[in-house]
């Protein structure tokens, strides 16, 4: 028998070995068990994925495993099949794929299953007491001790005794071990206050219907329209019946205000699974949710690779971000592979959204997705109504309007909260000598530096390489000054005039501490600030009822942009952050600064809002030909030559030329930001017009590209679908 193991190596294959010595008959073998074996003079850790009868490999070549660490399966058959799958469909080697679906804690070798073990005193310990014939007088007192007790876990000896006297004593036989697999409590489902409307109702009873079989919903709701509710009423009715929901979110900062929501709702039987969790934390959560005692797991992009054995439904909350792709290594997209697991399993996936992403609608639109409209707010909120600022004939302090200043002053004085948006951190986004026009560069990437004032930096926010601020120029010695505005300079200025407003800022920068976020939220939600400053973070889910002003200081930013999804992004990011104002009784209002407010894109959001503007770019990326109306593959590559790097991706090319039928090349060119890192960066586009002639055409492309000589810390990769082919 060969065991066939997926090793988390660069390697596009898995790797056969013979059984471990002693192991004996492979029957009750079964695919998604760890197993460590050699790998040249390293020991790894793998999945069998499959079990063959013989191997291409000369019987001398074949090595033996060394040990199965698991007696049941770590994965299950769906969840394996889904792992093989978006291995084959990204094209990613399949050890990295295994690799991705696991904590790292399970990668080294921690044990799969979370249970307790029961320490006791054995029969021989009982007589070894009786005798009273002990050298070592802490490892009596320890038998003693337990003897009196009955049993003890090891966290409850630790707090009287080291580890290693107890298991000194278990090597002698006087102390037994008993694994008690914990209890998977009844999950208690509390009545919810929430009365639903009818639209809200109506998708409810729509996804209750389809539980215990494939559906993909969409809940297109407009922001405050209640999706949340939605999503918990589905779920109670799914765990009610024995089986276990994946809630997947796009950023960290909303998973503890979402897991405290469901805690209100469901009690216990919840784990959260994202980045921001120890290692031991994610092991954890992970295992619960293996066991069945985690009945919700609520998550980032990475949690959809959680086992799930009793899986009944799969939410995906804002559906449209970006974040959900994974942009380094294994590209995958989360939302996608939560709809096929959820196919493969049999279970329905909910996709909800204000802003759906125009793949989705176009799904929708084609009857692949059944669309459920949440067209209202609940009670008596009422949307925001949107208008633009034209900047060009406002005069502004720091990049904030007259108007919107203004408007700020009439909203803080009717007791309302304002919250003022500009997606670019920092103080400002260059330093510039006005004597001869020397701009702070990035000396490793083809990009400017940003000016942190109060850090005292300057910062690239590409490479993140930091410098001192200068004192002067580096060119002709003339002072320097600050141009354009970050978040951390409208701060500044805001708290400069509206001195008795106190300000909240949430951007990567504060987010990069711990705990920050829910600081700034929890000033937000108590009213203790009244101006929120910040960047796209705002954009995602977060309910403030008090905020009735919402300004976007930059709108223009994607009008012009160069990538064919930026008015995609830059309209769902408008219509997201529009969304925080007015969610409760009071009315709400938006303002929107722009130089260019006759551009199409704005106006048509402002009169007919998100749909009207998908349906024109809906029509535009047919008339183009771009995505979902054709299929789109990356080949990115970076090198220190740049010669040598377009020699290496004119060979890509040449090696595709007899495969391309169905296919169309573009390129080689140069990425946006050419140079990033020290490292001249440039791509490949494949276009193909459907999904079959793009696959296969990579199948057999890739492994020539892998087979030809590059330049020196040549890095390369594959990116289907992707989100951005700048």
């Amino acid at each position: 028998m060969i065991l066939k193991v997926a090793l988390d190596t660069p390697l596009r294959r898995v790797f056969d070995y013979r059984l471990p010595e002693g192991a004996g008959e492979a029957g009750a073998l079964r695919p998604g068990v760890r197993v460590r074996v050699p790998f040249g003079r390293r020991q790894l850790i793998g999945i069998l994925v499959g079990i063959a009868e013989e191997s291409a490999l000369p019987a001398g070549r074949l090595r033996s495993a060394d040990a199965f660490l698991d007696e049941q399966p770590l994965l299950e058959p769906p969840l394996l099949e889904l792992l093989s799958w978006a291995a084959d469909y990204y094209h990613h080697p399949i050890g990295e794929v295994f690799a991705a679906a696991l904590p790292a804690a399970l990668r080294k070798g921690a044990p799969a299953r979370s249970a307790v073990d029961w320490w006791s005193v054995s029969e021989a310990g009982r007589n070894a007491l009786a005798s009273g014939r002990f050298r070592a007088p802490r490892q009596r007192a320890l038998l003693a001790w337990l003897e009196q007790r009955g049993r003890a876990t090891a966290e409850e000896l630790a707090v009287e005794f080291k580890p290693a006297q107890w298991k000194a004593l278990a090597a002698r036989g006087l102390v037994d071990a008993v694994a008690e697999k914990p209890v998977v409590a009844p999950i208690e489902v509390r009545p919810s206050e929430v009365t639903l409307n009818e639209a809200q109702a109506r998708c409810v009873a729509a996804v209750l219907g389809t539980l215990g079989t494939f559906a993909a919903h969409l809940v297109f709701g407009v922001t405050g329209s209640g999706k949340t509710e939605v999503y918990l009423r589905v779920i109670a009715e799914a765990v009610a019946r024995g089986g276990q929901a994946l809630v997947l979110v796009p950023e960290i900062a909303l998973t503890p205000q979402l897991v405290e929501r469901f805690r209100r709702r469901f009690g216990a039987g919840i784990v959260a699974l994202h980045s921001g969790l120890t290692e031991a934390e994610r092991r954890d959560a992970w295992r619960n949710a293996h066991d069945g005692q985690a009945r919700i797991v609520i998550g980032t992009r990475s949690a959809v690779f959680t086992s799930l054995p009793h899986l009944a439904l799969i939410v995906v909350d804002e559906e449209h971000d970006a974040s959900y792709k994974q942009h380094e290594g294994f590209h995958y997209s989360a939302r996608d592979l939560a709809v096929i697991r959820a196919r493969d399993a049999g279970v329905p996936v909910v996709l909800g959204s204000a802003t759906p992403s125009l793949e989705t609608l176009d799904n929708a639109n084609a009857g692949r997705y059944v669309r459920h409209d949440l067209p209202e707010r609940p009670g008596a909120a009422r949307p925001p109504t949107l208008s633009l600022i034209d900047l060009r004939s406002q005069a502004a302090e720091q990049g904030v309007s007259g108007a919107a200043l203004e408007a700020m002053t009439r909203h803080l004085r009717a007791g309302g909260q304002v919250i003022v948006f500009l997606n670019r951190r920092g103080y400002a986004p260059s330093l510039f000598c006005t004597a001869c026009g020397w701009v702070a560069p990035c000396a490793h990437c083809d990009a400017r530096m940003t000016l942190h004032l109060r850090a005292g930096e300057l910062r690239c926010h590409h490479c993140g390489a930091r410098a001192k601020v200068p004192a002067t120029c580096a060119t002709c010695g003339q002072s320097v000054h600050a141009v354009g505005q970050g978040t951390e300079r409208v701060e500044e200025t805001l708290a400069r005039l509206f001195p008795d407003a106190p300000l909240a800022r949430l951007d990567r920068d504060v987010a990069a501490a711990r705990g920050t976020v829910e600081a700034v939220l929890g000033r937000m939600a108590s009213g203790e600030a009244r101006i929120l400053v910040g960047t796209q973070m705002l954009a995602k889910g977060h309910h403030f009822p008090d905020v009735t002003l919402v300004v976007i200081l930059d709108a223009d930013q994607g009008l012009f942009a160069s990538d064919f999804r930026a008015t995609e992004r830059l309209a769902q990011t408008i219509t997201q952050v529009a969304g925080r104002a007015g969610r409760a009784a009071r009315p709400g209002e938006v303002l929107i600064q722009t130089q260019f407010p006759q551009h199409r894109l704005l106006n048509r959001l402002i009169t007919e809002g998100y749909l009207g503007f998908a349906a024109s770019a809906l029509e535009e990326r047919r008339e183009a030909s771009w995505p979902p109306y054709a299929r789109l593959a990356v080949l990115r590559a970076e090198a220190k030559d740049s010669a040598q790097l377009d020699r290496y991706l004119r060979a890509a090319v040449e090696q595709a030329r007899p495969l391309a039928a169905g296919v169309k090349l573009l390129g080689p060119a140069s990425a946006l930001m050419a140079r990033r890192a020290d490292h001249f960066r440039a791509h490949l586009l494949v276009e193909a017009a459907a999904r079959g002639p793009l696959q296969r055409f990579l199948a057999t492309w890739l492994p020539r590209v892998e087979s030809l000589r590059g330049p020196p810390g040549l890095r390369w990769s594959i990116d289907v679908d992707p989100l951005e082919v700048e």
